[in-house]
């Protein structure tokens, strides 16, 4: 299984910066063994309103999510992956919410996370962390 970060979500509607936008649309649509986790979900939700002023409304962010449900698992946090993210925070310098969203990919069994932060760690447990916009 593959997840995405909410910043790959948010660029492939975003016209400011059409190379990541391009890119991040490549990796939605080739994606392989997608999943969504259900915190980027909310954080793309609440994050799509940056994107009004360009022309991307709210029911374009929840029409994305429909989608995205009928091809990629839905994946929803244990209550483990709060001591998990808690010891990922201490162990990788990680802040709770990044360190959530991998907690939640490791409860899962997730192989790798498509993501613009988690500054260069390749792996964190086992969990792949791949920049996408990296040249």
């Amino acid at each position: 299984m593959n997840a995405v970060d909410t910043n790959v979500l948010l660029y492939a509607h975003d016209p400011r910066d059409l190379r990541k936008q391009q890119r991040a649309l490549e990796c939605v649509r080739t994606l392989s063994e997608g999943v969504l986790l259900w915190q980027v979900a909310c954080e793309y939700l609440a994050a799509a309103r940056k994107l009004e002023p360009f022309g991307f409304s709210l029911a374009k962010a929840e029409e994305t999510l429909v989608g995205l449900r009928s091809i990629w698992a839905c994946l929803q946090p244990r209550w483990s992956a709060l001591d998990r993210a808690m010891d990922l925070t201490r162990r990788f310098s990680l802040s709770f919410w990044d360190a959530m969203i991998v907690a939640n990919c490791l409860d899962h069994g997730v192989e790798s996370l498509l993501t613009e932060d988690l500054g260069g760690t390749p792996t964190i447990d086992g969990l792949r962390i791949i920049n996408p916009f990296r040249e």
